[in-house]
C-alpha cells in the first residue's frame, strides 16, 4: 500500500511537472511566432539587365561628383554666374557638360540643354531679378507610339541661413549635390541602353528659395500637355547619421507622396470619395511601386513610406508636379542632420557643422540611384497602364468583378496583374495574373481594395490603377 502512495504520488509530480514544461514552452513558442511571424518563401525575380544597370553605379564616382559641386564655393541663386570656377554658373555649365559627354553612347537619342526663367525682385525671397537656369537631359524613347515621360530630379544650388547671403561658403554636399552626383551617373549608364518611353533627367535651380526651377519646369510640361507618368525627386539622400538622436542608419530611405491630390476636380474628389480611395492617389500607387521594385533590386535598402507630401510644413521640387496633376514624389534619407543643414562650416562649441563633402555616405547614395534606376528602367520598359479600369457594381454580391481596357499605343501586354489587399492594409498583399481584361473574384469588394496593372511579356509592369466604377454595357455587347 505505502508503494502504491508513493508511486501514485511520484506518477501525479511527474505530470505536474511536465505539464508545467509544456504550457512554458507553448507559450513561448506562440510568443516566439508572433515576434517572429512564419512567412513563405519570397522569389525575387530580376531583369538581368536592369540588375547589371544597377551594378555599374560606382560610390567612388558619385563622391567625385559631390566633391566637385561642393568646390564651387557656392551655388547661391544670386552668386556669380560669370567665374569659371565658382558661383551657380559654374556648377550648371560643369553639369551640363557632364551630361552631353554620354551623347555619343546614346547614339543621338540625349538632347542636353538649358532651360532658362527669370524670377526675384522688389519683397521676393531672391532679392533682385535673376536668370537662372536649369540643365535638362532628355533621353528619347525608341517607339515612336509611346509618348510617355519619366522624369528624374534634383536641386542644383545651395544656401546657408541668411535667404540673399550669396558669398558665404555653402558646399551644398547633401543638399543636394548628393541628388545631382546620383542622376549624373544614371544619365551615364542609362543612355547607352534604349528604353520604349522617354526619360528625362532634371539638375533644377531655384529650390532654395522657393521650388523656382521645379514651377518652370512643370509649368512648361502642362503647357506643352507632356504625358508624365512619374516624377521623382531626389533631395538630400547622403546623410545616414542624425543629428540630437544620433541615428546612423544607411538601409532605410523615404518616399513621400501626397494622399489627396493637389489638383483634384470637382469629377476627381467625388470618385476618390465614391471609391474611399484617399489612399490609393496616383502618387501613392508610384510610392507603392517605388517599394516593391526598388527592394527587388537593391539589396539591403528598405523603402519606408510616408504618407504624407513632404516633411512636416515643408515641400520639395515634386510639389509643382503635383500641383500641376502630375504624379510626382520626393525620396529623401530617413535621418537628417540639422547641425549640416543650411550652415556655413565652422566649429561652434566644439561641433563642427556645414554641409562637407566628408560627412555624406556615397555607399548610401549608391543604393537610393540604384533603387531610382531600377524603377525608371522597368516603367520605361513596360506596357502603358490599363485604362478605363472599373468595379462592376451592378447587384449585391459577395463576389468582385472588374473590367479595363488594354492600354492605346506602345507595347501591348501580355496580361495584367490583379491586385488586392484588406482596406486596412498600406501594401498590396496579393497578385493574380490574368491574360483578359475581365476577371471576377470570390472576394467581397465592400471588404478589400483591388488594383490593375498591365504586364509585359519580359515581366516589367506598368503603375496601378485603382478602379472606379464600370462601364456599362451595350446590351447584346461583351465588356473589352
Amino acid at each position: 500500500m505505502e508503494n502504491s502512495l508513493t508511486y501514485n504520488f511520484l506518477y501525479n509530480f511527474g505530470i505536474i511537472i511536465i505539464e508545467y514544461f509544456m504550457k512554458k514552452y507553448v507559450i513561448l513558442f506562440i510568443l516566439l511566432i508572433l515576434v517572429f511571424p512564419v512567412r513563405g518563401q519570397i522569389v525575387i525575380s530580376r531583369d538581368p539587365e536592369i540588375a547589371a544597370m544597377v551594378a555599374e553605379i560606382s560610390a567612388e564616382k558619385i563622391e567625385q561628383h559631390v566633391r566637385t559641386l561642393a568646390g564651387f564655393h557656392t551655388r547661391h541663386n544670386l552668386s556669380t554666374q560669370a567665374d569659371p570656377s565658382v558661383g551657380i554658373g559654374a556648377a550648371w555649365n560643369w553639369i551640363k557638360a557632364e551630361m552631353e559627354k554620354n551623347i555619343p553612347a546614346s547614339e543621338g537619342r540625349l538632347e542636353v540643354k538649358f532651360e532658362e526663367y527669370t524670377v526675384g525682385g522688389k519683397g521676393q525671397r531672391i532679392a533682385r531679378p535673376v536668370i537662372l537656369k536649369n540643365v535638362v537631359a532628355t533621353l528619347r524613347g525608341t517607339d515612336s507610339s509611346n509618348d510617355r515621360k519619366i522624369i528624374i530630379s534634383a536641386h542644383l544650388d545651395s544656401r546657408v541661413q541668411l535667404d540673399n547671403d550669396s558669398t558665404s561658403y555653402a558646399p551644398g554636399a547633401d543638399d543636394d549635390a548628393s541628388g545631382i552626383a546620383a542622376i549624373l551617373e544614371l544619365v551615364k549608364i542609362m543612355s547607352s541602353r534604349k528604353f520604349p518611353a522617354t526619360i528625362v533627367f532634371m539638375a533644377l535651380s531655384g529650390e532654395e528659395h522657393g521650388l523656382y526651377g521645379a514651377r518652370h519646369m512643370a509649368d512648361l510640361a502642362k503647357k506643352e500637355n507632356w504625358n508624365i507618368i512619374a516624377m521623382l525627386n531626389n533631395d538630400m539622400i547622403g546623410n545616414s547619421t542624425s543629428s540630437e538622436t544620433m541615428l546612423n542608419d544607411n538601409m532605410r530611405v523615404r518616399v513621400f507622396s501626397e494622399g489627396v491630390p493637389a489638383f483634384e476636380t470637382e469629377r476627381m474628389a467625388a470618385l476618390r470619395k465614391y471609391t474611399s480611395g484617399e489612399n490609393d492617389g496616383k502618387a501613392r500607387q508610384l510610392a507603392r511601386y517605388i517599394k516593391e521594385v526598388g527592394e527587388r533590386y537593391v539589396d539591403q535598402l528598405s523603402v519606408t513610406l510616408v504618407f504624407r507630401n513632404d516633411r512636416f510644413g515643408r515641400g520639395g521640387d515634386h510639389s509643382p508636379f503635383c500641383e500641376q496633376g502630375f504624379t510626382a514624389i520626393r525620396i529623401c534619407e530617413f535621418n537628417e542632420n540639422y547641425d549640416r543643414t543650411h550652415k556655413i562650416p565652422a566649429v561652434v562649441n566644439g561641433k563642427q557643422e556645414g554641409d562637407l563633402p566628408e560627412y555624406v555616405d556615397y555607399e548610401y547614395v549608391r543604393k537610393i540611384a540604384g533603387m531610382n534606376l531600377s524603377v525608371m528602367a522597368n516603367l520605361a520598359l513596360a506596357p502603358g497602364e490599363p485604362v478605363n479600369c472599373g468595379i462592376v457594381t451592378a447587384g449585391l454580391t459577395n463576389t468582385t468583378t472588374l473590367r479595363w481596357e488594354a492600354p492605346a499605343g506602345g507595347i501591348k501586354p501580355a496580361g495584367y496583374y490583379i491586385l488586392m489587399r484588406e482596406t486596412w492594409q498600406p501594401l498590396w498583399e496579393k497578385k493574380i495574373f490574368v491574360n483578359g481584361t475581365e476577371l471576377t473574384l470570390p472576394y467581397s469588394k465592400d471588404n478589400y481594395f483591388f488594383g490593375v496593372q498591365s504586364v509585359s511579356d519580359t515581366g516589367h509592369e506598368s503603375l496601378i490603377i485603382f478602379p472606379g466604377q464600370a462601364r456599362r454595357t451595350v446590351p447584346g455587347q461583351q465588356a473589352n
